[in-house]
């Protein structure tokens, strides 16, 4: 696979009409909504990288555009598809769509970059949004992705419109982590966590993502590499991410005490300016610490240091990715941490 090809555009969610591997979820949400009696809010949550925003613009897309659950169009639906070419999914993939809000980073227009947190004043937007007319359906929708973006302010801002939902209104909450969530956040949001993708169903999605065919040797060996994640996989479709994948199981099989030699190798891997090396690090550390997360039958005093470790980290990552900070100094403090939470 030439540089090209793993450089081509891959499809936003907002322009995905296609989802891999979570046909029970869609089930449950479309049923929800031909009963006409759908929670006015959902904490879909699950790894990265798995279709959690995905199906979330599945969802409004298919509200938006069968406003009226008694239709036969939506009686008689088997999935949550609507044709690409519907006029409701031309206005989202346009992001022109009144009746849809998205919540999320935008960008610094004095950096250039996306900011590291959403911010609270986009938050605030919804309070707005919801109280304004709705379109021809009358519904209207917000996608937050991810609401583990959200700090503290912004957070407290989403709530006060859970609280108090205006009728027809869908708030559709992607999380990477939904334990971590305030708890008066999850109990006013119906859950619906995705589970890891099968190799089978990641190496479908990353050749429809790319326009590769499932068979091509690089999309298969990305796809087994990728623990259930689309995103994961089209980050390793280039054989230099998938060296430093290997380089960072290699520190994890060693935890509580890696090899400093090989964190100074790892340093010097990440030590560039490309953004994507340090996303796929962090996106690792972050499985890593998820997999700690995720195990009930570890003691809540192993929990809690974890998800503080989690906290952490990413605020290391997000201040060396705003400052331009040397790469190497993150590496030996994020695997310091991690050495503490494995002793724990």
């Amino acid at each position: 696979m030439s540089d090209a090809d793993t450089d081509r555009d891959v499809l936003h969610p907002r322009e995905t009409v296609v989802l891999f591997g979570h046909d029970e979820a869609e089930r449950g949400l479309l049923d929800a909504y031909k009963g006409g009696r759908i929670p006015h809010a959902w904490l879909i949550g699950g790894p990265p990288g798995i279709g959690k925003a995905t199906l979330a613009y599945r969802l409004a897309r298919f509200v938006l555009a069968y406003p009226d659950p008694r239709l036969p169009a939506v009686q008689n639906a088997a999935s949550l598809a609507v044709d690409a070419d519907h006029p409701v999914a031309r206005r989202i993939a346009a992001q022109a769509q009144g009746d849809l809000l998205v919540i999320e980073r935008v960008i610094n227009e004095q950096t250039g970059k996306l900011y590291t947190v959403i911010r609270v004043d986009d938050v605030r937007r919804a309070v707005q949004f919801f109280g304004s007319t709705a379109g021809e359906g009358g519904w209207r929708i917000a996608i937050v992705d991810a609401v583990d973006e959200l700090q503290r302010e912004g957070a407290n801002a989403l709530l006060k419109v859970l609280e108090e939902p205006p009728a027809r209104t869908l708030l559709l909450l992607v999380s990477h982590a939904p334990g971590r969530e305030l708890p008066t956040i999850r109990s006013r949001c119906r859950r619906l966590l995705l589970r890891p993708l099968s190799t089978v169903d990641v190496t479908r999605a990353a050749a429809a993502a790319t326009g590769h065919d499932t068979d091509e040797a690089g999309i298969q060996e990305a796809a087994a590499a990728a623990d259930g994640s689309v995103a994961r996989a089209l980050g390793l479709l280039d054989g230099q991410a998938l060296a430093l994948r290997q380089r960072v199981l290699d520190l994890f099989a060693q935890l509580p005490d890696p090899d400093p030699r090989a964190l100074h190798a790892l340093g010097d891997a990440l030590g560039g300016n490309e953004p994507q090396t340090l996303a796929t690090f962090m996106d690792m550390v972050n499985g890593w610490l998820l997999d700690r997360l995720s195990v009930a039958a570890h003691p809540p005093r192993q929990l809690a240091r974890t998800a503080e470790v989690w906290e952490k980290v990413n605020r290391a990552a997000r201040e060396v990715e705003t400052y331009n900070l040397e790469r190497k100094p993150l590496v030996f403090a994020i695997f310091g941490l991690l050495a503490d939470a494995a002793r724990t």
